[in-house]
């Protein structure tokens, strides 16, 4: 059964709505629940994004954060960073990120989820944050001393006091709020099916869903960079099979490369951002 609750909305404003829908998704970075809800977030991204705007809140369940951000603050260079590793480096590098603009927080975010998904590095390095940075075109310099900064660590805080003001105690969790300020939230805790949150938009909008054609598979791949064969099989209603072959002419033509990773097999964009 699909665990549903109200909620109210402590932060948003009517002027914030420029869709209909206003989605926060609450996620652990460190977390595998998180990544499989990846695929179902880019999927309705694809299918419904006419409908919703998306806010990622970092939910990192950590008890000792304090002690993390001092040995950050201490490091007075990149030199001292390079080497550190900490459950909450990754959020707090996407705050650090962020205040370069939220649209380039957004890439290094998604970057983060890129190289999580191909388990090729260890997100919780700060060499491998710092490489996530210079993959995004982050100005470098700035980005180390805003991640050394209080600033970034605040910021993560932030999240944490919205995941606490709406009671948000499973992660992943989806919030749904509409234009109206005076209405309550959705709150849908856990992962589910693509279609549970597919009749849930429905049900918010009270109107027939119309679906948006996917874009061709090569913009795909410049908007999400890695995709496996099963995500391109649902993004345009075909076998796994026939999505397999789609792919393996884009590798021959050498527009993708395949990731080999524990599990199962991923392609990647060869062209960076």
């Amino acid at each position: 059964m699909t665990h549903l609750q109200l909620v109210t909305d402590p932060v948003s404003s009517p002027a914030s709505y420029s869709k209909p829908i206003e989605l926060y998704v609450f996620i652990d970075l460190l977390q595998s629940k998180s990544r499989d809800l990846h695929a179902i977030i880019r999927k309705l991204q694809v299918n419904y994004g006419h409908y919703f705007s998306i806010r990622f809140i970092l939910s990192t369940e950590l008890s000792s954060l304090n002690v993390a951000c001092h040995r950050i603050n201490n490091c007075t260079s990149h030199e001292e960073l390079v080497d550190l590793s900490h459950p909450v480096l990754p959020s707090i590098a996407v705050k650090a990120a962020e205040l370069q603009g939220k649209k380039v927080g957004h890439r290094f975010l998604m970057k983060l989820f890129e190289y999580q998904i191909t388990e090729e590095k260890n997100i919780r390095s700060c060499n491998t944050l710092t490489e996530i940075a210079k993959a995004v075109s982050l100005d470098v310099e700035e980005f180390e001393a805003d991640f050394r900064s209080l600033e970034a660590a605040r910021s993560f805080q932030s999240d944490l006091c919205i995941t606490h003001e709406m009671d948000v105690q499973e992660v992943p969790s989806f919030v749904f709020f509409n234009g109206n300020i005076e209405d309550e939230g959705l709150k849908v805790s856990g992962t589910y099916s693509y279609e549970i949150y597919e009749q849930i938009l429905s049900e918010l909008l009270e109107e027939e869903l119309v679906q948006a054609p996917p874009p061709p598979l090569e913009e795909l791949f410049k908007k999400f960079h890695v995709l496996s064969a099963e995500e391109v099989a649902s993004f345009y209603d075909i076998s796994e099979n026939a999505a397999d072959r789609e792919l393996k002419k884009r590798l021959l033509q050498q527009k993708i490369e395949r990731i080999h990773c524990k599990h199962h097999s991923l392609f990647r964009l060869k062209t960076a951002y």
